[in-house]
């Protein structure tokens, strides 16, 4: 069975044994297990897995070990990622696996100054995990090319489509040589990533180390119904537990990440937010002192939480639902990494029902309903209309001609 093999079973070469031991890791996970092997063979693979099953090892310890000597350096490992924070800690992972090897690597994403990457690039680097826009920026000026690529690997491809990012991937995709390995992974697997795969791999191996779209069996699931207005009041009722150290808490909206931080301040709990607007470095800040346990609670947006991979989140909390059941499946895999027992508490107003039954639906289950001080019964038993968010009103303003014009 997988998980009983050792990584020296895995043959890797002495330089990644060592990186490996000193990281202390003594069994692979799954999809590790899976995928060294036929990657050590040089087959392209196509992994449904999600963040935190250890697919970032699964790729690059192959990567290292089949990548040979090249002066003068030439890039021949494209890793692309959806978000800086994924792109970030991949970057982390080639530091720490290829710390007894002589590549150089850097990594490119956009929110910072480009000319430190640029820098980088011109010194000479073997590897470049990138975001797609920053890359194609770079490309476009000529400050890189990818003619040399020899590994290529396409990270959370299901999140790259639902951020507007496939026609960058097939433009950077299109400058790649026709001879090379590629990696595809996805956590689910619509009708349009099959697409893209089959453009990208040549007669892949399958991986899969999870059903599609389930949730982690660790996690313990509760939902809490509650009126939208009561919602602050039960945070802080919750976060009065000593056993919630380290909580993630989801938003749909950066503006009520910004007010739920805020709140939680002001409360003396120690909070920050991060979502798209917030620079990379005030980003990269929070996530550093939610890593250290200098602050409690972070709270996100889906598209800034994805690609977080921090171990000890003991709860995940969704203020709001998702209006994708799916995002609830990525938002709760948050917690419970590495074979971590972690909790998920989700809130859910009446105006949330509809969303509560999609996820259900999805992954198949019930959540169990917790009891307590703030319980609604109208967000419990919501139907129609009053069980998902009220339709926007266009707002109305007279013309110079004294009719009324209706504006989004």
């Amino acid at each position: 069975m997988e998980n009983q093999i050792s990584f020296r079973d895995l043959k890797l070469i002495s330089p990644l044994e060592r990186a490996v031991t000193k990281k202390g890791y003594i069994t692979p996970t799954p999809i590790q297990a899976k995928s060294i092997p036929s990657l050590l063979l040089g087959r392209d693979l196509i992994g449904i897995a999600q963040t935190g099953t250890g697919k970032t090892a699964a790729f690059t310890l192959p990567i290292l070990q089949r990548m040979t000597e090249k002066y003068p350096r030439v890039i021949r490992t494209l890793v692309l990622a959806p978000t800086r924070e994924l792109a970030a800690q991949i970057g982390e992972s080639f530091t720490d696996y290829g710390e007894f090897m002589p590549f150089k690597h850097t990594v490119i994403f956009g929110g910072v100054n480009e000319k430190p990457q640029i820098q980088a690039l011109t010194r000479g680097v073997d590897i470049v995990v990138a975001t797609p826009g920053r890359l194609l920026d770079l490309l476009n000026q000529g400050k890189l090319t990818l003619k040399n690529i020899e590994f290529f690997v396409l990270d959370e491809a299901d999140r790259m489509l639902d951020m507007g990012f496939i026609n960058d991937i097939k433009k950077i995709i299109a400058k790649l040589p026709e001879r090379k390995q590629s990696l595809f992974f996805s956590a689910t697997m619509s009708p349009e990533i099959n697409k893209l795969a089959n453009t990208l791999l040549k007669d892949p191996v399958h991986v899969a180390v999870t059903p599609q779209a389930t949730t982690v069996e660790l996690i313990k699931q509760h939902v809490f119904f509650v009126d939208q207005q009561a919602k602050e009041k039960l945070l802080l009722e919750l976060l009065k537990h000593e056993h919630l150290t380290s909580i993630l808490i989801f938003t749909r909206t950066k503006h009520r990440a910004n007010k739920v931080a805020q709140f939680l301040v002001q409360n003396n709990i120690s909070a920050d937010a991060i979502h798209g607007n917030k620079s990379q470095n005030a980003r990269t800040k929070a996530i550093t002192n939610f890593k250290n346990g200098e602050i409690k609670v972070l709270v996100a947006t889906d598209i800034a939480a994805r690609g977080i991979d921090i171990e000890n989140i003991s709860h995940v909390i969704n203020f709001e639902l998702p209006n994708e059941p799916e995002s609830y499946v990525h938002r709760i895999g948050r917690t419970a990494r590495a074979g971590a027992k972690g909790t998920a508490f989700s809130f859910c107003a009446a105006e949330e029902r509809n969303f509560l039954r999609d996820i259900e639906k999805l992954i198949r289950m019930q959540i169990e309903v917790m009891n307590h001080s703030f319980h609604s019964d109208t967000a419990k038993h919501a139907t129609g209309a009053a069980a998902k968010p009220a339709p926007k009103i266009p707002f109305v303003r007279k013309t110079r001609f004294g009719h009324n014009a209706r504006t989004r």
